[in-house]
């Protein structure tokens, strides 16, 4: 029995890897801010899978939050042998139109919390010598998107570099780019969505089936859709500039994740 430790894991993309790791006859560790939705989302796994379900509340954009789930992943009696790292949101609205505070925020969920938590895992792996790690980045990494598009290309980045440094030790890492994704994302952040085509949406747990298998495979980088696949490849080729001006004007108001 293994072990999965998987933030944002109460709604969207973070609950479809909880659904089908439990499932699969993984324990799972559930880490998200709401502890009435952890503790309801824990029962149901364990009575449907027969699985032990742990909850664990943290802000992850809070330092207490970080470090909380970095001492359970820290647990020599108690590993983890799969990381997703989910939790994330977006801001609507332009560069200078969002506050620094929620700015500011935004890095560290997605940056910080991931370079901390990401580490701290790898590290306990790394001793045992097998374990993975995804990180759940997004599509937005590869066009001009603001802050949310550059903190994404950010984990893309930091987790490819990160899977060839520990290329070897038995710890795996993947990066996971998602396009648009029907969760409560764009709801929460005030995004409208009634514009985006329908053939753009993807399922979350199909997203997620292909996304383990990607890891299966050793990948470190999954766009786990062949829509999006075609998307990326036409996106190396077109200008940025004329890049920046759709991600720009689309973007601000509902933003891929």
């Amino acid at each position: 029995m293994t072990t999965a430790l998987i933030t944002g894991a109460t709604a969207g993309i973070g609950a479809a890897f909880a659904r089908r790791l439990a499932a699969d006859g993984h324990d799972v560790v559930l880490v998200a801010r709401d502890m009435k939705r952890l503790r309801e989302q824990a029962t149901e796994l364990h009575d449907r899978h027969g699985i032990e379900a742990e909850v664990l509340s943290a802000d992850l954009a809070d330092e207490k939050g970080i470090a909380s789930v970095e001492a359970r992943l820290s647990d020599p009696k108690r590993p983890v042998d799969l990381l997703v790292n989910n939790a994330g949101f977006g801001n609507k609205g332009r560069f200078l139109e969002v506050s620094m505070a929620d700015e500011l925020k935004m890095l560290t969920v997605h940056c910080e919390a991931v370079l901390r938590l990401t580490s701290a895992a790898a590290a306990s792996m790394r001793e045992r010598r097998r374990g993975a790690v995804v990180n759940v980045a997004s599509v937005a990494a590869f066009v001009p998107r603001g802050t949310y598009g550059a903190s994404k290309a950010w984990v893309v980045q930091f987790t490819q570099g990160a899977a060839r440094d520990l290329a070897g030790s038995g710890v795996r890492l993947m990066a996971l780019c998602p396009g648009f994704v029907r969760t409560e994302f764009h709801e929460r952040a005030g995004m409208g969505t009634d514009n985006i085509p329908g053939w753009m949406w993807l399922d979350a747990d199909k997203l997620v089936s292909a996304a383990l298998s990607d890891l299966e495979r050793g990948k470190t980088l999954s766009i786990p859709d062949p829509r999006y696949k075609a998307l990326m490849g036409v996106a190396k080729l077109a200008p940025r500039g004329l890049l920046g001006g759709v991600s720009s004007k689309a973007g601000r108001k509902y933003g891929p994740k």
